[in-house]
């Protein structure tokens, strides 16, 4: 991935955050050490910003799609209350896998549910309202993910998406990836039913609050 902000930048930020656990530390060692792609990890930055949210909404219930190895996951139920609750949703056992070894070694792990299937089928199955919605999968389907999604978060709600900046190419969108998060992009600034920002954290993320 390429970064976005200048690589001294980013670590001047990281070392002004609260530190990452122990836990969350040994997490992404063993992502980078045993997945293809380790850099699809939200990391510490974007993971202490993820976990704010949680706390400045009083969240209860998030639906997150896309677990990779679980640090987002872990980080939002470090937010959440002890009766709170967290979906996450993902195709790729192996790195839920890694997911659900670490969820169980944390005090916050009662408070994640792990949906193993394409989210598009899982989102048919889940019932109820969401303070957070987190959307970090596959970028062709972002529009479908908002479609499916925006209707199942309450007002003043807030919905999370990663990766809107794919690395710069969202300025010139060339393969169906580029295209397909530009016109995301285009499609939720075009939304009258949500207030949008747009930022430059890592690879873009864009929080839309729900009227």
């Amino acid at each position: 991935m390429k970064r976005i902000v200048p690589k001294k930048i980013e670590q001047y930020c990281q070392e002004h955050t609260n530190p990452e656990s122990p836990l969350l530390h040994e997490l992404v060692v063993e992502t980078f050490a045993h997945t293809a792609f380790p850099e699809m990890e939200v990391g510490h930055l974007e993971g202490a910003f993820l976990r704010i949210l949680v706390r400045l909404l009083r969240a209860k219930r998030i639906l997150e799609l896309g677990t990779f190895t679980g640090y987002s996951s872990l980080i939002m139920a470090e937010g959440l209350p002890d009766d709170g609750k967290l979906i996450t949703c993902d195709i790729d056992p192996e790195t839920t896998q890694i997911a659900k070894k670490y969820c169980g070694r944390s005090p916050h792990g009662k408070k994640i549910e792990f949906k193993l299937g394409p989210a598009l089928e899982t989102l048919k199955t889940i019932e109820g309202f969401f303070d957070l919605v987190f959307i970090d999968a596959d970028k062709v389907n972002y529009i479908n993910y908002w479609e499916l999604c925006l209707p199942r978060i309450r007002r003043g709600g807030l919905l999370v998406i990663d990766n809107v900046l794919w690395s710069g190419s969202v300025l010139n969108p060339e393969d169906e990836t580029e295209r397909a998060i530009d016109e995301f992009n285009n499609h939720v600034y075009n939304d009258k039913r949500v207030e949008v920002v747009m930022l430059p954290i890592r690879d873009g993320v864009t929080l839309a609050w729900k009227f």
